[in-house]
């Protein structure tokens, strides 16, 4: 879906109520004798989910998320969960790049919350095209893995702050963002991202984006450090792209991939790259884009 890359201008009557959408989906997955297959789909409000696919046979669903209005707005929540029974595998993406667009003055916050419940034996790749901050944009952005014994979790973000193909930078914005992953109930990984009226020297500082405009982060784990040793050269290598900072780091049994630049479309040609040199080993399967990714 193609989008306008402007704010769209900020006009309200008085007597006019702003407009608000609170918009849920939650999604059921079990194993069923012909694989993976979606158990229930419950939903409010403009958030849906495409017929899934099966381009790696029965066992595994590519599943498409939809959001027609292609943006939050002022006041905008939108509520994703997915619950994965056990022994049963899923990849979730987006068919476009999420926007977050310019706040209303009343600075009403524009939030989403993702929920993702991982049993055991199962894997889920959470792999969202990229979000869009918009000058001036009011956001919080949460992402929550639950993983239940041996599963498994691959999930990245790509994050555009503010317009850079139009010079339009994000120093008026505030972000709150962050993903936080917990096995059996225990915190394993926690990563946020903080810009706001007193942060926003993390934009420019040496420790914090260097004046880079999109920021990606991939975590996949639970390794074993067996597991992770081969891997981390061929990452290493890949990250060493011209005009793109990225690196790879080990966080306890997450590998975390990041990277700092000024086009999000590197950004996440990078990450799909690591993701594919990953995935044979955490999941056991080569990589097998979603054929949304090529449209």
């Amino acid at each position: 879906m193609n989008m306008p890359l402007t704010s769209p201008p900020l006009t309200s009557a008085p007597d006019v109520e702003p407009s608000r959408w609170h918009a849920r989906l939650s999604l059921g997955l079990k194993r069923t004798a012909r694989g993976t297959r979606v158990a229930s789909a419950e939903r409010f409000g403009p958030l849906h989910l495409q017929k899934p696919f099966y381009p790696e046979g029965p066992d595994l669903a590519h599943l498409y998320l939809l959001h027609p209005p292609g943006g939050m707005v002022s006041g905008d929540l939108l509520e994703i969960e997915a619950r994965l029974d056990a022994d049963t595998a899923a990849l979730i993406t987006t068919p476009g790049a999420g926007r977050v667009y310019r706040a209303r003055p009343d600075r009403t916050l524009q939030h989403q919350r993702v929920t993702l419940e991982v049993g055991a034996g199962s894997s889920l790749e959470w792999l969202p095209l990229e979000t869009i901050l918009y000058p001036n944009a009011r956001t919080r952005l949460e992402v929550e893995v639950a993983l239940t014994g041996d599963a498994r979790f691959i999930g990245w973000e790509v994050t555009s702050l503010g317009l850079p193909a139009c010079g339009e930078d994000f120093a008026a914005g505030e972000l709150h963002q962050r993903l936080q992953i917990r096995r059996d109930g225990r915190l394993l990984l926690r990563e946020q991202l903080l810009l706001d009226e007193h942060s926003h020297a993390v934009l420019t500082g040496k420790a914090g984006l260097q004046g880079q405009p999109v920021t990606g982060l991939m975590v996949a784990g639970p390794f074993t450090p067996e597991q992770v040793e081969p891997l981390l050269e061929p990452l290493r290598a890949c990250c060493e792209q011209d005009e793109l900072l990225a690196g790879v780091s080990l966080s306890g049994e997450f590998l975390l991939i990041r990277t700092l630049g000024r086009c999000s479309e590197q950004a996440r040609r990078c990450l799909e790259q690591c993701w594919g040199l990953i995935r044979p080993t955490l999941i056991g399967r080569e990589a097998c884009a979603p054929r949304i990714w090529a449209t």
